[in-house]
This record gives C-alpha cells, structure tokens and sequence, in this order.
C-alpha cells in the first residue's frame, strides 16, 4: 500500500516489489484502485500490467481520451463509469472522481482507473492517489506511454539524442485557474 508522508511524497513501503506475471492484479478485501495509463491513443500501446488490471477490473473509471477499443477489454460484467473532461466541459469535478474512486474500493471492488497517456504527466493521478492516500485505500500506479514521448517517436524524432539534445522538457499549456500569475509567459 501507498503511505502520503509528511512531505505531501508518496512513497512503497519497503516491503513492496514488482510482482510476478499472474500474481497481478492484486484483489483486496477492501477493494483496491490501480491508477492505469491507457496511453497515447493507440489501444496496442497500453502495458501488459495495464491490460491485465483492465481485464481484471470489477469497475472503470475512464477518461475521454480512453481508446473505445480498450474498454472492451474489461469484463462484460465491470461497471464502466465515463468521467472524462474536455476544455471547459467537465462530466465531473476532480473531487467527485476522487470520491467514486474511495466508493468504489471502500465496497471491495477492484477499481481501474484508465487515464490517457501516463497518469502522473498532466494526469491529475497525484490528486487521485493523494485523495486514495488520506482515505486509506490501496492504490497502485501503473505507468503508460505518455503522447509527450510517443508522439515524436511515431514521426521519427528522438527526443533525446546525444549529438543534438541532452534532454527534453516536458511543460503544460493548461494551469490551474488561480489568481496567481502564469508560471511561463507563453507571449
């Protein structure tokens, strides 16, 4: 299980580790979330782990950029519950979705959370495991291909090479609406 430190970090516990093919998805009698990254768009880019909580999942949770075709991956039998946002049109506020997620696990289901790309690369997956983490409830990442990386490698473009760049940044267009002045001054 995932512990929020006093730092605000979350952090495994030591006696977490990579479990073997077939020991996953783990079911918990409290029921458990797995914050799942679809990846990019493209269904065949989802990880293996990913797939398996999919098909595994008594609930899912999923976002507008969710390929349809991946949802027919899970069950016949798994609720699936579309949370997705576009800009300025939202089905549900962040809070709501934090709160179905903890329902859902609170009722000992096993609940994916399907974000497109990566869920902790402008995901919002820190607010969610966070909300799981002050609730008590089991979570476990698992990463995806996120459009930032994939993007340009589709089109033949390394984001790093060691002749021509060392490194690649990775910024959001979209910050949170507060009063506070822009981070980056996109003029």
């Amino acid at each position: 299980m995932h512990e929020r430190n006093s730092g605000g970090i979350i952090e495994r516990t030591p006696d977490q580790h990579l479990d073997p093919p077939g020991q996953w998805p783990e079911r918990s009698p409290r029921g458990k979330v797995y914050l799942v990254g679809a990846g990019p768009g493209d269904p065949e880019l989802i990880t293996l782990k990913g797939l398996n909580c999919l098909r595994a999942a008594d609930v899912v949770v999923y976002d507008r950029l969710v390929s349809p075709l991946l949802l027919e991956e899970a069950s016949s039998q798994a609720r699936r519950v579309f949370v997705g946002k576009g800009p300025g049109c939202h089905s549900m506020k962040q809070e709501e979705i934090n709160a179905l997620l903890i329902k859902y696990a609170q009722q000992g289901h096993l609940v994916v959370r399907l974000k497109g790309g990566d869920p902790f690369v402008f995901g919002r997956g820190g607010e969610e495991a966070l909300a799981l983490a002050d609730a008590g409830i089991p979570f476990e990442i698992v990463p995806g291909v996120s459009s930032a990386i994939a993007v340009p490698a589709y089109a033949g473009i390394p984001v790093t090479h060691r002749d021509l760049a060392s490194s690649v940044t990775i910024v959001t267009g979209h910050q949170q609406h507060t009063n506070t002045p822009a981070a980056v001054n996109w003029e």
